[in-house]
């Protein structure tokens, strides 16, 4: 017999949370700018656009507005750390990179080891529009390198979850979720149902959007 999902709900708890977000590198920054009400959106300068590679006639246009929400350092990656070589991380998406990292430290703050525990841990996961893939595609020698399939499986946002489950050795279901700007939440809620259904005890759920270049801007 099962309980009733009434019940059952009660017994689902949030035992750990990582992120990174514009002005802060963790949860507990990013809480502390809300208190203290920090504006995260910042202004680049004329000479961060240029090398950003902003095109120079829409940094001139006078509607153009150098505003944007950007993550510190979100080309680091440690490679090594994830068993992956430096030119396996050079092509891959940062969005994944980013995603993988912020997975480690939330089973950290979980004080859950994958390695030692027996249950099944799934994740729910999704990543916004991929536009590292556009600048890859114009370094033939990175490509070549890795060869086309590699370089797919690196940058499809289809292998997120998968990528985190296997990189892990979580052995619950892994479960790509795309619903535009509500894709977290939405993977929040896959995570709670999956947990009510038997399907995982433990579940890791979000989702991740850098857009680059960085910074960037608008044209109002």
């Amino acid at each position: 017999m099962t309980e009733p999902v009434e019940q059952r709900r009660q017994g689902v708890a949030i035992i750990g949370m990582a992120g990174r977000f514009p002005g802060a590198a963790s949860v507990a920054e990013f809480w502390e700018n809300l208190i203290a009400g920090v504006e995260a959106i910042r202004f680049a300068t004329a000479q961060e656009l240029e090398e950003a590679g902003i095109d120079l006639r829409l940094r001139e246009n006078p509607d153009f507005i150098p505003a944007s929400s950007t993550l510190k350092d979100p080309e680091s990656f440690d490679a090594a750390f994830f068993g992956y070589s430096a030119r396996e991380a050079e092509v891959m998406d940062p969005q994944q990179r980013v995603f993988l990292e912020c997975a480690w430290e939330a089973m950290e703050d979980a004080a859950c080891d994958p390695s030692r525990y027996h249950g099944a841990i799934g994740v729910f996961a999704g990543a916004g529009m991929n536009t590292y893939a556009l600048n890859l595609m114009t370094n033939p020698s990175a490509l070549q390198a890795v060869g086309a399939y590699q370089a797919m499986i690196s940058n499809d946002k289809d292998f997120l979850a998968s990528r985190v489950a296997y990189k892990m050795n979580l052995r619950g279901p892994a479960v790509g979720i795309q619903t535009a700007c509500s894709t977290s939440l939405v993977a929040v809620h896959m995570a709670l149902e999956s947990l009510l259904r038997g399907e995982c005890s433990v579940a890791l759920a979000g989702g991740v959007s850098i857009p680059l270049p960085q910074p960037a801007g608008y044209a109002y």
